[in-house]
């Protein structure tokens, strides 16, 4: 009897030992759980709600986050953050139908936890979002509106829109203090409004130039080419009518060269490698490079076609936005983003541009009047037109 009270003692303590061990051992699973979530998950996708780590990037792009240009800017954002925070991830997918950009978002909502969208094309993102709401999206040159076009400021969406104005403004002048022809152009994409901005935004700055600095440049325009903005108004300019047709690109750029032009401003995505292509088999001819640095695409043999480019500081501030939503601090809303944020402005490093000594001295002293807001060129919007907005007279 006592044998087996004693078997019964010894059990009890093997099965107390037990019970300890299987409370360490869920001890140390919660402990795992407080590490890094795997991307994707649903703990990654509650910490890019409220803050912390692990959590998926989107970035959904119609000309592919190689273009040199925009969206590889904006991709270029993306990785300066994961430098620094090697727990999350990014996923490029490119649709190149831009008819198919808002239904993509949608397809691939649930599969990640923020979005980078840059381009008009997502201005419609509204509903997904609303829909969406433990998502973060941001928005890069565009507001949103509900499938209604109705505008929309929501908590999860962060939209940053640029004044491109004031870069076409800067290439403006850069290009009628340059051209010896005095016939100088801007060649675009579609007419959108970032678009129409940098066209009247480089109207401007040669009216600007020929009216303070005393050039005679003269903005040559192909009326076959002529753009229709987003609210059907006829703009003018030169329009590819896609960012990704190099081959059409090619053929405006040749028309404008045949047309006596020796500066080109070129903001057309990936479809502007065929006006550099263009500029490359001419002599004489200078293009100016938009959104980022794009003297190292400008080399051409022992030369370089880039004159300068015009920036638009798209890669800190996507960083910024995606750090904030790592590190709890994001607010949805929406920013302009200009001159007075260090968010535009024109490449002057020397090596990386081919302005002469006048020319730069000219356009820092426009860069201060810029910045300080005495000159505000013309836009789509903004009411300005090219031959009268402030600063001219």
């Amino acid at each position: 009897m006592k044998g087996v009270l004693t078997m019964k003692k010894k059990l009890k303590v093997l099965l107390a030992v037990l019970a300890l061990v299987a409370v360490v051992a869920s001890m140390a699973g919660c402990g795992n759980s407080s590490a890094p979530a795997a991307a994707g998950s649903a703990a990654a996708a509650g910490s890019a709600a409220a803050g912390g780590s692990g959590f998926k990037i989107c970035i959904i792009t119609s000309s592919g986050i190689d273009d040199g240009s925009f969206n590889q800017n904006c991709y270029e954002g993306i990785q300066a953050f994961l430098k620094d925070h090697a727990d999350c991830t990014v996923t490029d997918i490119k649709e190149a139908d831009y008819n198919q950009l808002i239904p993509t978002v949608e397809n691939v909502v649930g599969d990640y936890d923020v979005f980078v969208l840059p381009g008009y094309n997502f201005s419609a993102i509204g509903d997904i979002a609303q829909a969406n709401p433990d998502k973060k999206f941001i928005v890069v040159d565009s507001t949103i509106t509900d499938s209604q076009g109705n505008a929309l400021t929501l908590d999860n969406v962060y939209t940053m829109t640029f004044v491109e104005q004031e870069g076409g403004f800067f290439a403006g002048v850069a290009a009628a203090l340059t051209t010896k022809t005095n016939k100088v152009a801007v060649v675009n994409g579609m007419a959108y409004p970032s678009n129409v901005n940098y066209q009247y935004g480089f109207m401007s700055g040669v009216n600007y130039a020929d009216a303070k600095y005393g050039t005679a440049a003269k903005c040559i325009e192909l009326p076959s080419y002529s753009g229709t903005d987003v609210k059907g108004t006829a703009v003018g300019g030169n329009y590819i009518g896609d960012f990704t047709d190099e081959a059409t690109g090619k053929v405006v750029g040749s028309a404008l060269i045949d047309q006596g032009c020796d500066v080109l401003f070129v903001a057309a995505g990936a479809a502007g490698n065929g006006v550099f292509t263009a500029v490359k088999e001419a002599k004489g001819v200078y293009a100016i490079g938009c959104d980022v640095d794009q003297y190292d695409d400008g080399a051409n043999g022992s030369s370089n076609i880039i004159l300068t480019s015009t920036l638009k500081v798209m890669d800190v501030n996507v960083q910024k936005q995606l750090t904030a939503i790592y590190d709890g601090s994001f607010k949805g809303g929406d920013a302009t983003l200009g001159a007075d944020t260090d968010s535009t402005g024109y490449v002057s490093a020397a090596g990386r541009q081919q302005l002469s000594d006048d020319a730069l001295a000219k356009l820092a002293d426009c860069y201060k009047l810029v910045k300080a807001g005495t000159i505000k060129p013309a836009s789509n919007f903004n009411g300005y037109t090219p031959t009268d907005f402030p600063g001219l007279k």
